[in-house]
């Protein structure tokens, strides 16, 4: 007998494996069908949602990308704009990226002077435009007058439609040649010099300047102070417009004038620049009324 752990074992005759007990075949456990389960109802409601929210993230989507296609493109366009600008040249429509209506141009109209004023010098070289009153009154009106600081003193007029009646020499045969149709004269006076001026009046200018221009003789002084008379004195003779105009000028005591004398000389173109004034400011006066383009 042996002696195991454990205690005493029984000893079956034969020294050997003990025998192993009958095999008894295991029967595995019996397999039960699982309980069907019943089918998952779709939640339509997620699915609902989840779909809108695709449809608006898609929406978001396609409204930035054409705003930032927009942005791109205005950008583009005023890039060009810009560089055509800085370039000084025109660009033509076809250059822009979008075709632009075309804008017609506002009629121009060449501006229209107004009518000018007539010339003064036209007004007075025909009897048909001069038509104002003339007499030797109005003609010399002023009592006193100067001239570049000299002043003389008007002391007598007179006017007559017979003009080679107050003239000496040739200058009568002339007037009336020339068809004369009024003579103004008038005297002024200072420091013993005196000068007759007379304005003979036709009806053109044409006959005003070939008066002039055939002078001879002298117009007549006037009474009052009696001068040039036969003594030699100094004359001068011009015309303007339709008038032709002479001036006698000598001393008021009757004596000749020398011949190197400035004195009388000096009054008589003072008083023949008088008589050019007195033209003239006719000439304004009827301009100033006159239409415009007359």
């Amino acid at each position: 007998m042996s002696f195991g752990q454990g205690g005493p074992q029984e000893a079956h005759g034969q020294f050997g494996p003990p025998p192993q007990p009958p095999h008894t075949p295991q029967t595995p456990p019996a397999q039960f069908p699982q309980p069907s389960q019943p089918p998952q109802t779709p939640d339509w409601a997620a699915l609902a949602e989840d779909s809108a929210a695709r449809d608006r993230r898609r929406k978001w989507l396609l409204l930035g990308g054409g705003a930032l296609a927009a942005a791109a493109v205005a950008a583009i366009v005023a890039v060009a704009v810009v560089k055509s600008g800085k370039g000084g040249g025109s660009a033509s429509a076809s250059s822009h990226p979008s075709a632009t209506a075309s804008v017609s141009p506002e009629p121009t109209f060449a501006p229209v002077a107004p009518p000018s004023p007539p010339d003064p010098r036209s007004l007075i070289s025909s009897a048909d435009k001069d038509t104002a009153p003339l007499s030797a009154a109005t003609f010399f009106p002023d009592a006193k007058t100067s001239v570049e600081g000299r002043t003389y003193q008007r002391v007598a007029t007179d006017e007559t439609a017979d003009c080679a009646s107050v003239t000496q020499g040739g200058l009568g045969s002339v007037l009336a040649g020339n068809g004369c149709r009024k003579m103004l004269r008038a005297t002024y006076v200072k420091d013993g010099v005196a000068v007759t001026v007379g304005v003979a009046v036709f009806d053109s200018k044409a006959a005003a300047d070939k008066a002039k221009d055939q002078a001879g003789g002298n117009v007549l002084s006037l009474p009052g102070p009696s001068f040039c008379r036969g003594p030699a004195c100094r004359l001068t003779s011009n015309a303007e417009g339709r008038y032709a105009y002479f001036t006698v000028a000598g001393y008021t005591d009757g004596k000749p004038v020398p011949a190197d004398d400035t004195t009388a000389l000096t009054s008589g173109r003072d008083i023949s620049t008088y008589a050019f004034a007195r033209i003239m400011a006719r000439a304004r006066t009827a301009a100033a009324v006159a239409p415009r383009g007359a």
